[in-house]
């Protein structure tokens, strides 16, 4: 048996999460690893099988307790929240490189049931450069059992609040291993019950990555028992039919429970699994390019799909119809959606509005108007995103500070400004200089403003400018080191507009600045948005086209940057990057 040395490691919130690692048998000079995620209510603990049947001794091997399970602290089965989760995951990957020296194109990644969603959620969101994922019943849907459980549940949390639910599961619908049932039914360890809030995100974030599996380009083999009490079994099959992974494999596995690889014949999908994870790693990497994905691809279609007018009578045109008729007419009551319509609902004064998030508008009914306005999803998720922003250019400041340099920020399409002037607030010590720009002069004149009322005009400059001007970008003076692009390359589907920005900018840094970018990977109104909102560019309709992480990641990196870190909302819709020019 493999001898587990037992650590902790900081998570993004500063929460100490216990880990078990397991070194390599044999040193080969060559730095490999294989997390393991352990299953809903288990720990790392119970995964020592796997280690010592998998093989794969020339692999240091690790596995952590998520939080609320096992040996890491937490109210037992339950979290921050599903995304806290996925957030931990990308948190020990950087600490398996930053202390083992092992990067994510050296990692096999194995997860299970609940744990095999937190991976491929991972992988969605936030595109590693990952060797190879394998999925054993990833708890896309889990069986509740009970009609319109889900809903019912996610009433009862909005009425009282959080609240836990004891699992129906009993060993004996896990697997047919006598020792393993056992185990289980014997192991002080393992959480019995769940939180709704963990259930709940759960299944909205399983949702979403089943239905956008495309966007997932990571070597992936996929584990699916066949006779599975505990999830359903289609929403797998239409994630591995969705699935983008060029390199892809899918198992069924005839008579198997649930817990795929504790299960009695479990020898199996453990060979199966080896000779996927050694294949992988006998050539280099997959080097697969999504640089052309704005001419060809499935957010490409989709893109085009949201321009092409709906049948005449069909119910979906007349109700988005119905919709702009209303935002005509009582809509422009509230002042968010009045603003939008005058100036473009992605215009500098439509975020503006968004993100003092103070409903005004005529009468009580338009201040109601624009108080559901601004409670949207997607104006929710741009809230998000501005603390994001803050958060990141806090990162980067506290990075440039600790390398003896001043901080001197700009920002090629800062629209009104405002949270750039907030961050500076925020900043222990005032930024050297601040270069806003924007491309419409009522934006730069708003931003001027924004600057005296804060006090920043003696280091703060707002003027007009292309952000996609290469050789503009390229000149800037004074040459800033932390440069942010938010909400920008989202409104603009062409990659080589966005590449031409993106090197000038890594001509206008000096290597060791950094570098902050957007990205909008996942939005669930896309269709709604195209047909009902307008946009800056001449009242045509706003129609984006989605870049994944992936794209909008290999973007960057092709223009001279190291990506460092991401912050991504709950709901996956809006993610903030830092990147460093080396």
């Amino acid at each position: 048996m493999r001898e587990a040395q037992e650590r902790e490691f900081t998570t993004h919130d500063g929460s100490a999460l216990f880990y078990r690692h397991w070194p390599p048998l044999q040193a080969t000079g060559e730095a490999r690893a294989l997390i393991l995620l352990h299953r809903g209510h288990e720990h790392s603990g119970r995964l020592q099988h796997v280690v010592d049947e998998l093989g794969l001794d020339t692999f240091a091997m690790f596995a952590w307790d998520a939080r609320g399970h096992g040996r890491s602290p937490g109210p037992r089965g339950d979290s921050p929240g599903f995304a806290a989760l996925v957030r931990d995951l990308e948190a020990f990957v950087a600490h398996i490189g930053d202390t083992y020296g092992i990067g994510p194109q050296d990692i096999a990644l194995i997860g299970q049931s609940v744990g095999a969603v937190i991976a491929a959620t991972w992988v969605h969101d936030y595109a590693p450069r990952l060797r190879c994922l394998v999925l054993t019943a990833p708890a896309f849907e889990v069986r509740l059992y009970v009609p319109l459980a889900r809903p019912g549940l996610a009433l009862m949390r909005r009425l009282f609040g959080n609240f836990f639910i004891t699992s129906y599961v009993k060993a004996r619908f896990l697997t047919h291993d006598p020792e393993r049932i056992a185990s289980y039914d014997e192991d002080p360890l393992i959480t019995r019950s769940i939180s709704a809030r963990v259930l709940l995100e759960l299944a909205d974030a399983a949702d979403r990555v089943v239905a956008d599996a495309q966007a997932i380009r990571v070597p992936l083999q996929l584990f699916i028992p066949g006779k599975d009490w505990v999830v359903h079994r289609q929403p797998q099959e239409r994630f591995f039919e969705h699935l983008g992974s060029p390199l892809r494999e899918c198992h069924l596995l005839p008579g198997f429970l649930h817990d795929t690889l504790g299960e009695r014949e479990r020898k199996l999908p453990l060979n199966a699994i080896r000779a996927f994870i050694e294949r992988m790693f006998s050539a280099p990497p997959a080097a697969d390019s999504l640089l052309q994905a704005d001419r060809s691809g499935y957010t490409r279609d989709e893109e085009m799909c949201l321009g092409q007018p709906l049948p005449l009578l069909s119910p979906r045109r007349l109700s988005f119809a119905c919709t702009r008729l209303a935002m005509r007419t009582l809509g422009r009551l509230g002042e968010g959606i009045a603003i939008g319509l005058r100036s473009g609902f992605d215009s500098g004064s439509s975020l503006d509005h968004v993100y003092r998030n103070q409903a005004r508008g005529r009468l009580l009914l338009g201040r109601l108007i624009d108080r559901g306005y601004l409670d949207s999803p997607g104006w929710r998720g741009v809230r998000i995103r501005r603390t994001h922003l803050l958060a990141a250019i806090a990162s980067a400041g506290e990075r440039l500070r600790a390398a003896g340099q001043p901080v001197c920020i700009f920002d090629p399409a800062a629209g009104h400004g405002r949270y750039l002037v907030e961050a500076a607030q925020q900043l222990p010590a005032r930024p050297q200089s601040m270069l806003l720009r924007d491309f419409d002069a009522s934006n730069v004149a708003r931003a001027q403003t924004l600057v005296d009322a804060a006090g920043l005009a003696d280091i703060a400059r707002c003027e007009t400018g292309d952000a996609f001007a290469e050789a503009e970008l390229a000149a800037l003076s004074p040459r800033p080191n932390l440069v942010t692009v938010s909400g920008l390359y989202e409104l603009f589907s062409d990659n080589e507009l966005v590449a031409s920005s993106l090197r000038g900018l890594a001509q206008a840094i000096d290597r060791g600045g950094y570098l902050i970018y957007t990205g909008q990977p996942w939005h669930p109104q896309l269709e709604l948005i195209a047909r009902t909102l307008t946009s800056h560019r001449g009242h045509k309709p706003w129609i984006m086209r989605r870049r994944t992480q992936a794209e909008i990641d290999e973007l960057v990196r092709v223009a001279g940057f190291r990506k460092l870190t991401q912050w991504i909302d709950e709901q996956g819709m809006f993610s903030v990057s830092l990147a460093r020019r080396d």
